[in-house]
C-alpha cells in the first residue's frame, strides 16, 4: 500500500505540454526547464505558513514554518508551461525538490489565468495527514515559532522577509503574510523580559 501511494505521489509527466503551479520559491527559483511562465489563480486553496520544518529552518527542538498550499481561499501564483519533451526531466527535478519529506501531496489542479483562460496544473498541497502539517495556527504562535527558529538553510525569519520580499517584486498582494512579517519584526524588536533575579 505504501509503494502505490509513493508512486501516486510522484509527478508523472503527460504526453503533451503541461503546467506546474509555483505558489512560494519556485516562483522566484523554478530551476526546472519551462517555456512560458503566467500570472495564475488556484481556487480552493490558499499560500500559509502550515508545515513545520525541523530540518531547513528550524530543529527538531525549535521547529520553525515553511509555506504550503492549504484548502481553502484562493492563491495568486505563476504557472509554468512545460514542454512535453522536458517533461520527464521537469518531473525528476520537482520530485527531487518538492518531495523529499513527502509532506506534500501533488495533484492536478485547475488554474486560471488573467484572461479568463484556464489549464490543469501540477499543484504541491500540503498533506493534512502528514506529521509536519501544522494546521491554521494563530498569529501569536505564528510569531513565535518564526521569531526564534533556525536550521540548515538559515534562519525562519529570513525566510519570511525573502518570501514577502518576492512576493512584492512580482506584484503579489498577501496581506496575511504582510501582517505576519510586521508581527514578527515587532516581536524582534521587543526588549526581552528582565530577569527576576
Amino acid at each position: 500500500m505504501i509503494e502505490d501511494e509513493e508512486i501516486t505521489k510522484r509527478l508523472v509527466p503527460p504526453p503533451h505540454d503541461f503546467w506546474v503551479f509555483a505558489y512560494g520559491s519556485l516562483m522566484w527559483n523554478p530551476e526546472f526547464p519551462h517555456q512560458e511562465v503566467r500570472p495564475a489563480r488556484l481556487l480552493g486553496y490558499h499560500r500559509a505558513f502550515c508545515i513545520y520544518s525541523n530540518q531547513y529552518r528550524g530543529t527538531s527542538e525549535r521547529p520553525g514554518l515553511v509555506l504550503g498550499l492549504d484548502r481553502g481561499g484562493s492563491c495568486l501564483g505563476r504557472a509554468y508551461k512545460v514542454m512535453a519533451a522536458d517533461g520527464a526531466e521537469a518531473a525528476s527535478i520537482l520530485d527531487e525538490r518538492e518531495m523529499l519529506g513527502r509532506v506534500y501531496d501533488p495533484r492536478w489542479l485547475e488554474v486560471r489565468f488573467a484572461d479568463g483562460s484556464r489549464a490543469q496544473a501540477y499543484a504541491y498541497v500540503v498533506d493534512r495527514r502528514h506529521p509536519q502539517y501544522a494546521g491554521r495556527l494563530a498569529l501569536g504562535t505564528l510569531t513565535e515559532l518564526i521569531t526564534h527558529a533556525a536550521g540548515e538553510r538559515g534562519s525562519n525569519v529570513d525566510y519570511l522577509v525573502n518570501t514577502v520580499r518576492h512576493l512584492d517584486d512580482l506584484g503579489i498582494v498577501d496581506s496575511a503574510l504582510h501582517e505576519l512579517l510586521d508581527s514578527v519584526l515587532s516581536r524582534i524588536a521587543r526588549p526581552a523580559p528582565e530577569s527576576g533575579d
